[in-house]
């Protein structure tokens, strides 16, 4: 969170006529003036900040918390992150991206995985080994522990529509279980770890 530290610049004071005493209430009204003045410019700064805080986090960043053990070990259970919800209208979604999208059978509840298989590639697992356009998948995110051993008959990926998986591929329900996910489902695109401090970072 940002702070706006608060104007401390003493006020200026129009010095009094050599010649002359003028009333001591009428010499102090300058400094009280100018003074709330400093304070109606700080809180107007912070105003304008905050509206713009609300509208950066409204139309481009979204606090979401994980829930559950799929995208480990990247994600953690509780982790809470910032997912872009505008980037995908300047760009489309690419492979490895990990997104936020409602869950085909119960559009109430959001999931988070990776996508694995864009529209129109072809896909399919041998015992845990994922191959893509007749090429095996590198996938660095997924440790030696928390491979399986699924396979799945091999398919073509449906146009408008994109084939997720978790990263800790032995207890994630994905598209292996319910299929490739439809794009207007796909609502963010997960980028920043914020809390807890341990975890800070960009989600890869």
């Amino acid at each position: 969170m940002q702070t706006f530290p608060q104007d401390t610049k003493t006020p200026e004071i129009d010095p009094a006529p050599a010649t002359t005493q003028g009333d001591p209430a009428e010499s102090q009204a300058s400094p009280t003036v100018k003074s709330q003045g400093g304070l109606g410019k700080w809180l107007r700064d912070l105003g304008v900040s905050a509206a713009i805080s609300i509208l950066i986090i409204t139309f481009l960043y979204q606090p979401v918390r994980v829930e559950g053990t799929s995208m480990l070990p990247r994600l953690e259970d509780h982790d809470r992150l910032f997912i872009n919800k505008f980037v995908y209208h300047i760009e489309s979604i690419q492979h490895g991206d990990v997104v936020v999208f409602h869950y085909p059978r119960d559009p109430e509840k959001s999931y988070i995985k990776r996508v694995i298989a864009l529209p129109g590639d072809r896909l399919w697992i041998d015992h845990g080994q994922v191959w893509l356009n007749g090429k095996p998948l590198r996938e660095q995110y997924v440790p030696d522990k928390y491979r399986d051993m699924r396979s799945m008959a091999e398919m073509v990926v449906p146009d408008g529509t994109y084939f997720m998986m978790g990263d800790h591929r032995s207890i994630s329900s994905d598209s292996r279980e319910f299929g490739p996910v439809e794009r207007d489902l796909i609502y963010g695109k997960a980028v920043f770890i914020y809390w807890p401090a341990k975890d800070a970072g960009v989600v890869e």
